[in-house]
């Protein structure tokens, strides 16, 4: 009798089509097609987490400037102004604060002008 290896080689099979679960027509059905889907969204995933950086520090940063706006002042001005006060603080925290506390961003804004002029 020839020798299979059969229950790893079900698990692994199940283990893909689970991972396929979800996904359109036969790619979540047959095993040679669950295999491609399932490996183009694994490499999708990878980059996908690298890319949410980027994204959340878009949206600081346009929640700084529209901070910044309403206080008539620039967002570059305010990153500039802060360098040169040597007020070290990142954008995910800057944006935290012109949410939840904007009389603190505004006393960080008045820092700001006072450094740059």
């Amino acid at each position: 009798m020839r020798a299979t290896n059969a229950p790893a080689s079900r698990a692994r099979r199940k283990r893909v089509l689970k991972m396929a679960k979800g996904f359109h027509g036969n790619r979540s059905k047959l095993i040679r097609m669950a295999y491609t889907a399932t490996d183009r969204a694994m490499s999708y995933m990878y980059i996908g987490r690298k890319d949410k950086k980027g994204v959340y520090r878009k949206l600081w940063t346009q929640r700084i400037n529209a901070a910044c706006r309403a206080l008539e002042f620039k967002y570059s001005w305010l990153i500039d102004g802060l360098n040169k006060a040597n007020i070290e603080i990142n954008r995910k925290m800057l944006a935290d604060l012109a949410v939840t506390n904007p009389d603190g961003f505004k006393q960080l804004v008045e820092t700001a002008k006072a450094a740059r002029a």
